[in-house]
C-alpha cells in the first residue's frame, strides 16, 4: 500500500467514528509518525509504506477514533507558533486562549503570575514574547502538570526567568514574593452540570481539576478575583479566561473587590473570553 492509500483508510476510519475533521486529524497523526510537515505528506503520497510503520499509524488512528486527543498520541500542541509538550496531566492548550495573551502583551507589565499554569502555554509565551526584563512565576495544585510546565520552559530556554509552585493559586506563593504587574489564569469555568455536554475528546480524557470547580464554574474566580489585589502593585492588572456566558458575572467580581476599568474582551468568533480588572493607584 503506499502512504495515500493509507491515509484514506485511516480517515475513512475516524468518519466512521465520528471524529470531527477526519482528514485533518489523520494527516496529523501520520505526520508525527512520519517524522515530517503535514504540508510535506503529498510528497511522499506515492510511496510503498513499510508494514511496522503503517501498524504504528493504525494504533494512532484506533486510539483517535476512541476520542483520545491528537495532542496526547503526539504529546506536543502548537500554541501562538511554538510547539509545547502535552500529557493527559495538563488542559490541552487552545486557540481561544491566544485572546488572553493578546490582550496580556498590550499591557505594560515585567512580573507576571500564572495561576494554575498547566502546560505552562500562557506564562511561557508571554515571557518568549517579552524578552528584556521580564520575570514570572507559575503556580499549580497539581505536581505533574508542573513537571510539564518546567519541561516546556526548558525546552524554551526560559527556565532561568521562570519559578514553578505547588498549590492553591495565590497560597502557593512564597511569603515574601514581590507583588506582581499582571495577574493571568484560565481556571476551570465549567459548571458541575455542564460536564455531561463536553465533546469526549475533554470529558474523557482531559484532567478534569482543569475544567470544573464542581459547583457553578465561578468558584475559582471568587477564590482569585479576592485574593489577587494583595499581589498586584498599584494599577496591576488581572487578566482571566472565562466561558462564553460568564463576562457579567465575572465582571460583577471584579468590581465587588474594588478593581477598575473593568473591560469583557471578545475570542476571533466574537464571545466574551477575557475578563480585564485593574488594581486602582493611590
Amino acid at each position: 500500500m503506499t502512504w495515500d492509500q493509507v491515509l484514506r483508510q485511516a480517515t475513512a476510519a475516524l468518519a466512521a467514528a465520528a471524529v470531527p475533521d477526519p482528514a485533518r486529524d489523520a494527516r496529523r497523526l501520520l505526520a508525527h509518525v512520519l517524522g515530517v510537515d503535514a504540508s510535506r505528506l503529498s510528497l511522499i503520497g506515492g510511496d510503498m509504506a513499510p508494514p511496522g510503520m503503517i501498524r504504528l499509524f493504525e494504533d494512532l488512528i484506533a486510539q483517535r477514533g476512541r476520542r483520545v486527543p491528537v495532542a496526547h498520541l503526539t504529546g506536543q500542541r502548537q500554541f501562538y507558533g511554538r510547539s509545547f509538550q502535552v500529557t493527559p496531566d495538563v488542559l490541552d492548550p487552545r486557540p481561544d486562549t491566544e485572546t488572553l495573551v493578546d490582550q496580556a502583551l498590550r499591557l505594560p507589565w515585567t512580573r507576571v503570575l500564572d495561576l494554575g499554569t498547566g502546560s505552562g502555554c500562557i506564562l511561557l509565551t508571554l515571557l518568549a514574547e517579552r524578552r528584556s526584563g521580564t520575570f514570572g512565576i507559575g503556580t499549580d495544585l497539581s505536581k505533574a502538570a508542573l513537571a510539564v510546565a518546567m519541561r516546556n520552559a526548558a525546552d524554551l530556554r526560559l527556565d532561568d526567568r521562570v519559578q514553578f509552585y505547588s498549590g492553591h493559586w495565590l497560597d502557593a506563593l512564597p511569603h515574601s514574593v514581590a507583588a506582581f504587574d499582571l495577574i493571568v489564569s484560565n481556571p476551570p469555568y465549567i459548571a458541575l452540570d455542564e460536564l455531561p455536554g463536553l465533546a469526549p475528546d475533554v470529558g474523557l480524557y482531559e484532567p478534569r481539576m482543569a475544567l470544573t470547580d464542581e459547583g457553578d464554574g465561578l468558584g475559582a474566580y471568587r477564590t482569585i478575583v479576592r485574593a489577587a489585589p494583595a499581589h498586584l502593585t498599584q494599577g496591576g492588572a488581572l487578566l482571566v479566561e472565562i466561558g462564553p456566558t460568564q463576562g457579567r458575572a465575572v465582571a460583577d467580581l471584579m468590581a465587588a473587590a474594588g478593581f477598575a476599568g473593568i473591560a469583557v474582551h471578545p475570542d476571533l468568533d466574537g464571545r466574551d473570553r477575557v475578563v480585564f480588572g485593574q488594581k486602582p493607584r493611590i
